[in-house]
């Protein structure tokens, strides 16, 4: 089963999808004439600025730390790691060449996301891919957004949204409280550690618990947690960055070397730096979901009634994931060359950090399990949400959002008793089948993206000479 697993991940994520992934990012940068470039400072004034007499369920703040409580999470911690030891140094270059054009694509998204929403009898927004492929290119186009909506299911039910996640957190607990796996117990006839199970049932527990609240409580609980863990982990790296600074030149040239393939062996280049390219880009996508069609959703719910400003929201969940905390990890790894000691996983981060920091191995184990448990715990809260969404609008009905409740608390139960490799390979499959109906509408839709571009900076630009002039005149 494995190897059948492999195949149709390298089958989906071959060149053909990393092609269309940079080059819709690519179409989307020079559209918008490198809007993530030019216009992120006022993309980070807007993400804590609330828009006056917005429509929607959320605030602009709460759907951006919604969309990055889906997004922030094991693929921070444990993807990094995997991507760099399986692809090599090279791997992070491309997982942030990813994330820059990636930020473009996420931007786009977060544009159409509010252009094509609509709203229930309730009041409550309603938007996503699915809305935008069926109002954005016609009816017609209906099934691709049936499409979409099934393998978002799929992706939460069976990939990035629950048992990566809680696979992430029990694997670190484990490290953390039973490293040499002396506590055991035999379960569905294999032996697991008492730490992998109780974490595994209080993390469920806790899920369940806040589920019944519904995008309300996850935003509220995502507000808080989101933003103090990306504090605290960034803080880590940095210290250890700053610890090796005199290892950062010959690091840099590592990667780009390592990028292109000129660290393997005579012949092995262009197979080498194709490896890295998938990695790091498949990894990339996983961590910041740009191209996959996830954070519109939440996007869409977000009080604005401009499209383009809470599109520049959303590119800030990009540049915030990949552009500075994958980033931060990749380097750890790489400065301490922990990617060469034979592990995979949480393992690999832990055993940078305790290489380089001036803290013990217990202590930095515990830091990084607290902030990889809350990384992964609000990932499961946001998939469950996106998920929702899509079942709702693939049954157009929301009278299966507590059954589905219930089986999405099962599938979170049951994901510490897989193998790591299954779980990682299964994810990538559900995010690459999830990300085709999405990136077509991307490529159809790419002009909208570009005339609501320009329509709001020139008003904007307008109006800003209407304050000019007007200031003078009442000088003068």
């Amino acid at each position: 089963m494995d190897k059948v697993l492999v195949k149709l991940n390298e089958l989906i994520w071959g060149a053909p999808m990393i092609g269309l992934i940079l080059g819709i990012g690519l179409i989307l940068t020079v559209g918008c004439r490198l809007i993530q470039l030019r216009k992120l400072p006022l993309a980070l004034k807007f993400m804590v600025q609330d828009e006056e007499d917005g429509k929607g369920d959320v605030s602009s703040f709460q759907a951006l730390c919604t969309a990055l409580s889906a997004t922030i999470g094991t693929g921070n911690i444990v993807g990094v790691a995997t991507a760099i030891v399986a692809g090599g140094p090279g791997a992070l270059f491309w997982l942030e060449l990813a994330g820059l054009l990636g930020m473009a694509t996420k931007y786009a998204e977060g544009v159409l996301a509010v252009k094509y929403r609509s709203f229930d009898s309730d009041k409550k927004a309603l938007g996503g891919p699915f809305y935008y492929i069926e109002k954005g290119l016609g009816e017609k186009w209906r099934p691709l957004g049936k499409a979409f909506a099934l393998f978002g299911i799929l992706a939460g039910l069976l990939g990035i949204g629950t048992l990566t996640q809680i696979n992430g957190i029990t694997s670190a607990a484990e490290t953390f409280f039973d490293p040499d796996k002396n506590h055991r117990l035999q379960l569905f006839g294999n032996h697991y550690s008492w730490a992998v199970i109780i974490s595994g049932l209080l993390v469920t527990m806790c899920v369940a618990g806040v589920l019944i609240g519904g995008v309300k409580r996850i935003a509220k609980v995502s507000e808080i947690i989101v933003p103090a863990m990306i504090v605290l982990y960034v803080s880590l790296c940095l210290w250890l960055i700053v610890l090796n600074g005199d290892k950062l030149p010959s690091v840099i040239v590592l990667i780009f070397r390592s990028a292109f393939g000129l660290e393997a062996a005579a012949g092995g280049a262009l197979g080498a730096m194709m490896i890295a390219m998938q990695k790091g880009i498949a990894r990339g996508i996983f961590s910041n979901e740009s191209g996959l069609g996830s954070a519109p959703i939440a996007a869409a719910a977000a009080r604005t009634n401009e499209p383009v400003r809470q599109g520049l929201v959303s590119m800030t969940g990009t540049f915030i994931d990949t552009i500075i905390v994958c980033n931060m990890t990749g380097m750890a790894i790489i400065l301490t060359d922990a990617w060469k000691i034979g592990k995979d996983g949480a393992a690999v981060t832990i055993y940078a950090f305790s290489q380089a920091l001036p803290l013990s191995e217990t202590v930095v184990s515990f830091l990084l399990m607290i902030c990889l448990v809350f990384f992964a715990f609000t990932t499961i809260l946001g998939w469950n949400y996106y998920s929702e969404r899509c079942l709702a609008y693939l049954f157009n009905t929301n009278k299966f959002a507590n059954s589905f409740k219930a089986l999405y608390v099962a599938a979170v139960f049951i994901g510490p008793y897989l193998t790591v490799s299954a779980v990682w390979t299964l994810a990538d499959i559900c995010n690459g089948l999830m990300a085709f109906p999405n990136l077509i509408a991307l490529i159809f839709l790419s002009p909208v993206v570009v005339r609501e571009t320009r329509k709001f900076f020139t008003v904007k630009k307008t109006a800003s000479s209407l304050v000019t002039a007007k200031f003078s005149v009442d000088e003068d």
